[in-house]
């Protein structure tokens, strides 16, 4: 399979994840009156989530051909 269209595909199931992740239903479990470190339970989750996406978009297009 061509490297471009194995990229391509990850990058959708990453999207997919983040849509998931990200959607409305699974939100409302992290929107309680919680600190974390002294950081909401929500912030926390949305931080660490976005993160997670940006760390797994790199790593599906980062150029391992040295």
């Amino acid at each position: 399979m061509p490297r471009a269209k194995l990229i391509k595909q990850k990058l959708v199931i990453v999207f997919l994840a983040g849509a998931l992740l990200l959607f409305s239903p699974l939100l409302s479990l992290f929107d309680r009156p919680v600190l974390l470190f002294g950081v909401p339970l929500l912030h926390l989750y949305l931080f660490t989530v976005w993160s997670a996406l940006i760390v797994a978009m790199a790593w599906v297009v980062r150029d391992d051909s040295k």
